[in-house]
């Protein structure tokens, strides 16, 4: 409903509290700046899985220079490349998922690993759930890491056309491509790969392509190309983060300058609708994967990664907060939800659920960040608590940063402003569409309600 790109970051500002905004909005920019050269490092590694003699900064330079050429085009070659690197993903991750159902039934290959009925039996030995509960708790941010992007539909908004069409339908399928493909994919992949499995372990600094459990499914089950055919995918999906991390990341920032929360040569946008100097100075973050010539480049990503690893737990938690906010200054303000024309579906109880979820994650990591590693009993060092904490100091201090240069609190119901900067909406249409709606067959509707 408001234009200002910047999503989540905007309504923070709005309706949390300006100083939370600017550390969200800082937050997020700079959990983008990280992501780009760690995703540039992971793109020149798995090309390693072909030719292990060529430099890995060789390759940093050309995933680089592919994501400069596709931040060119702007809004319109962020969505082509999506769209196309997303059909990819979904075709490879159906064929994965029908190759996988095959295998667990033991239709593999007889001179591979699965010529016979394979099943759940790596849920019983070595078993499911590894190292109890804090080994269940490692995994979250880990998890939110790779979930985190798909706020990037809102801020995509901010540049369509016509939101009130392309929204609804984008964010359902955000929906069912995260419940049916990821989890159902990594559910195959629980079935089919050994968590022992020594292959999985990375005899690398960074990561090795070699070590994806997708991978390994095609190696075990002796389907000749396979495994190559899942590194393609691997090396779409990851530059695909990179160039989401450049467009997220420069939108954010810009929405800053023209909030006069970030310096004001940011606020440029050229006459293509490029925010010009925050796409560039996102991608001159991407310089940082060179390090990975240095031969203590493995410590200092450690730490960059450190500085983000929580920020996707704190963007969404601010998210579900500024909605319940929201709808709380848009019934004050004397406004109804027939005046909204796309509400979540879950409404103002998923957001208290998701602000829940987010704040017993946080727990969950505070306390793998205290405890000693995996297989150890004690307290952990103090390297390893700031390893997996250090981002709530970084929030705090952007935090203070914006309060101590606003000089603002939290905002009271009364104090949203719930109008300023709204989308004018043609609301004839949106009733005519609504009243189609209404005479369609009920199943009709129901598909239309899902998808």
């Amino acid at each position: 409903m408001y234009p200002v790109s910047g999503g989540f970051y905007t309504y923070s500002t709005r309706f949390i509290d300006p100083s939370w905004g600017f550390a969200m909005g800082w937050n997020y920019v700079f959990q983008w700046a990280i992501v780009l050269p760690l995703e540039l490092t992971v793109c020149a590694i798995t090309m390693d899985y072909w030719n292990i003699d060529i430099s890995v900064a060789v390759w940093i330079t050309v995933f680089l220079v592919l994501i400069i050429i596709v931040n060119l085009f702007g809004a319109i070659g962020y969505a082509e490349e999506e769209f196309w690197s997303s059909c990819l993903k979904l075709g490879a991750t159906i064929v994965f998922m029908i190759i996988s159902l095959v295998l667990v039934l033991g239709g593999g290959p007889k001179d591979g690993r699965y010529n016979e009925y394979w099943g759940a039996r790596y849920w019983y030995q070595p078993g499911a759930f590894k190292n109890g509960f804090k080994g269940f708790c490692s995994v979250f941010v880990t998890a939110a890491f790779s979930f985190s992007g798909t706020e990037l539909v809102g801020l995509a908004a901010a540049e369509s056309r016509n939101p009130l069409k392309s929204l609804p339908g984008a964010i359902k399928q955000v929906f069912w491509r995260i419940t049916l493909f990821y989890i159902l994919g990594l559910f195959f992949v629980g079935l089919l790969i050994d968590s022992d499995d020594k292959r999985l372990l990375s005899s690398q600094d960074f990561v090795d392509a070699k070590a994806s459990p997708f991978v390994l499914v095609g190696k075990y089950a002796g389907l000749n190309g396979f495994d190559h055919f899942m590194n393609v995918i691997i090396l779409v999906s990851v530059l695909s983060i990179g160039v989401s991390g450049v467009y997220g990341g420069s939108r954010t920032l810009t929405a800053m300058a023209q909030t006069c929360y970030a310096p004001k040569f940011f606020s440029y946008i050229d006459k293509s609708g490029r925010p010009l100097f925050s796409v560039i100075a996102i991608i001159l973050c991407g310089v940082l994967a060179y390090i990975n010539i240095s031969s203590s480049g493995a410590v200092i990503f450690d730490w960059l990664v450190a500085l983000s690893g929580l920020a996707a737990l704190f963007t969404w938690a601010s998210i579900c907060l500024a909605h319940i906010r929201f709808r709380k200054a848009w019934a004050y303000h004397g406004h109804t939800l027939d005046e909204i024309p796309f509400r979540a579906a879950g409404g103002v109880i998923g957001s208290w659920i998701g602000l829940a979820l987010n704040v017993l994650v946080l727990i969950a990591q505070f306390y793998t960040a205290v405890a000693a590693p995996i297989g150890e009993s004690g307290l952990g060092t103090a390297e390893d608590f700031f390893k997996s904490y250090l981002a709530l100091f970084v929030v705090m201090a952007f935090w203070a940063g914006g309060f101590f240069w606003k000089r603002t609190g939290w905002l009271r119901t009364h104090q949203m402003d719930v109008d300023t900067g709204r989308r004018e909406l043609d609301w004839e249409a949106i009733n005519a569409y609504r009243a189609e709606i209404a005479t369609w067959p009920a199943w009709k509707r129901f598909l239309n309600k899902i998808m």
